[in-house]
């Protein structure tokens, strides 16, 4: 049996998590299922299943030999409807790494207007804040912060993140607007930092060294934290824009703020990419680049 019908065959299995009711959805017998795996997890060398008295479980080298092979299944697929003339039709699942935020913030709306217009396509968002390999993780594409490394793939520009600093109109009030990066050693300030390190908040004019009252690990923490009036954070102007645009957060500082850094949709094979990928580029980048969260 080839390659590609045991990667089949084990895929089924693994979302079925049993190999009789795997056996019924491929019209084989189980005692063909088992061979088929057991020939597999051979010539691999490796135990991709794990049995127990109710069903099959995928091992840690099965899940991960899962996961590629219902990539290279989904490549083969499109390679095919390629030649048939069907690659111009966007089915399957669209794949999109960006920043957690930013799907909440900006994305959610744009993706269910999309997914609307073109019911054939599933989409899955992958929470990623560093340039995600597209390849490796199976990726189709993915909004990056920041200037890309050098890479083989396509980026399309969508605007601007500009490091704001912001706090609660009420804790304002109480506690005074400062007037430049050095009047925030009098106010109590929410860093984040994944690492405990609060580190330093830049400005045009250069950092500023502080000593947090509170040190959150992700960035919505440090933004609920403002939000409850506790005192002054720093983030990108995607990660709070409905707080800062609704008012409920207010922006302090923007004479001194940081460059503003770019933000791109990045993604592989240019004009060759998947209908699905080249759909959601022509749909979604006009939506994007007019949000206002991306404006500088």
């Amino acid at each position: 049996m080839n390659a590609h019908r045991e990667m089949q065959v084990f895929l089924v299995v693994a979302r079925a998590g049993s190999l009789a009711a795997a056996a019924r959805q491929l019209q084989l017998s189980q005692a063909t299922v088992m061979r088929i795996v057991a020939a597999l997890e051979s010539r691999l060398d490796s135990t991709l299943l794990l049995r127990g008295p109710r069903g099959v479980s995928l091992s840690p080298a099965g899940t991960a030999f899962a996961e590629s092979c219902r990539r290279i299944l989904q490549r083969v697929e499109e390679a095919e409807r390629s030649v048939t003339g069907l690659h111009a039709n966007p089915v399957g699942q669209l794949t999109l790494a960006l920043p957690l935020l930013m799907t909440h913030q900006v994305l959610t709306p744009i993706a269910v207007d999309y997914l609307a217009e073109f019911p054939e396509v599933s989409l899955a968002t992958l929470a990623r804040e560093e340039s995600p390999r597209l390849l490796e993780e199976g990726i189709d594409l993915a909004v990056v912060v920041g200037h890309l490394p050098s890479s083989s793939g396509f980026a399309v520009p969508l605007g601007w993140a500009r490091p704001l600093v912001c706090a609660a109109p009420a804790y304002l009030q109480r506690w005074g607007w400062p007037a430049n990066p050095q009047a925030l050693h009098a106010h109590r300030t929410i860093a984040r930092s994944s690492t405990g390190h609060a580190g330093e908040w830049r400005f045009v004019d250069g950092a500023v060294k502080l000593a947090p009252r509170l040190t959150c690990s992700t960035p919505q923490a440090a933004i609920r934290a403002a939000l409850a009036g506790f005192g002054v954070t720093r983030c990108l102007s995607y990660e709070a824009y409905q707080e800062l645009h609704s008012g409920q957060l207010q922006a302090v500082l923007e004479n001194f703020a940081a460059a503003p850094v770019p933000v791109q949709l990045y993604y592989r094979e240019g004009r060759r990419a998947a209908a699905r990928v080249r759909s959601f580029l022509d749909f979604a980048v006009p939506r994007l680049r007019a949000h206002l969260a991306f404006q500088a």
